[in-house]
């Protein structure tokens, strides 16, 4: 049995869980295969199981149809959008996935909102970054976070989180989703409020919507133009919530004036991205889920996930 892991940036999954206890060989793939089909399926051809982390390679019906000796697909996490879960059903792949952090994301979207509020782009230097000569000491004004408003966009689990927090910073709290009730919204100390409520009253509005044909596009020309000058968005959930177009338009009009974003329509991001180029855009990599606690309890469960395969008890099957 040849095992792949792909995408392992930090080459770290080697030491994150036990492989060798695995049978077969386990090879790991440190850089990123590549947006084409042909380079994807040229690398993975001979595998019979392949460990994916998160969505960062995607497999869709005609990639997983040009992999004839695939069987088993491990996916990190329980969620993954960008796998064609029925073209992997039809071709008799299996698919499993495994446990994870429910903080990891909350606390970058907290670095993100914090970094966005003192301007940590234009600031921050380190041994890495040094000052440019002539630089000033100080640039800018930072925003005080305290009595301020902080709307969330979904307050499922994530959203709650991110919600007490904002309370510890002496923020107003307000919060809006479909199916969200006062009472739920009270639970977490936040006022239930209408989507133009939400956008136009934020200060700081943090998403965390999970992606679906329904919210594909939810923030679009008409919700940004609602908010503030002055105001923050922070997106650490998926791209393709937010529309890109009308999001570079906002910004140049000052409102929202700061966009916080670790998820993007394309990764990794281009050099020379348009996004890379608009002024007000903090981008992080994708960090959100990249934490020691996170990986390791990532690569355990693939490794978990792809014995029991091997022993005919496959273990949390994606459906």
């Amino acid at each position: 049995m040849r095992i792949a892991v792909l995408d392992d940036y930090q080459d770290v999954a080697r030491s994150l869980a036990d492989w060798d206890s695995l049978p077969g060989q386990t090879v790991f793939f440190t850089a990123f295969l590549g947006h084409e089909d042909d380079a994807v399926t040229a690398a993975l051809r001979d595998f019979e199981v392949v460990v994916a982390m998160r969505e960062r390679t995607p497999f869709t019906a005609a990639r997983l149809a040009e992999l004839p000796n695939l069987r088993l697909l491990v996916t990190t996490g329980m969620r993954n959008a960008s796998i064609d879960l029925d073209a992997a059903r039809e071709l008799g792949i299996t698919v499993c996935g495994t446990a994870g952090s429910a903080t990891a994301a909350v606390e970058h979207t907290w670095a993100l909102i914090l970094a966005a509020a003192r301007q940590l782009d234009v600031e921050l230097f380190s041994t890495d970054r040094p000052r440019a000569a002539g630089q000033p000491w100080q640039q800018t004004l930072g925003t005080g976070l305290s009595g301020k408003t902080l709307g969330v966009y979904g307050l499922g689990k994530l959203g709650s989180q991110v919600a007490r927090i904002g309370q510890a910073f002496g923020m107003h709290v307000i919060a809006h989703s479909q199916n969200l009730t006062a009472e739920r919204a009270a639970e977490v100390g936040a006022e239930q409020v209408s989507k133009e409520g939400l956008f136009s009253r934020s200060d700081v509005l943090t998403i965390h919507l999970k992606l679906s044909e329904r919210t594909t596009g939810a923030v679009g020309e008409e919700e940004l133009a609602l908010m503030q000058p002055g105001s923050i968005l922070v997106n650490t959930s998926r791209s393709a919530i937010v529309d890109t177009d009308a999001l570079v338009f906002a910004l140049d009009t000052g409102a929202p004036s700061l966009a916080a974003m670790d998820v993007f329509d394309v990764e990794p991001l281009p050099e020379g991205h348009r996004l890379l180029r608009t002024p007000g855009v903090i981008a992080t990599p994708h960090l959100g889920y990249v934490t020691e606690d996170q990986f390791r309890i990532f690569y355990t469960g693939a490794a978990q996930d792809i014995a029991a395969w091997a022993a005919g008890t496959p273990v949390n099957l994606l459906a």
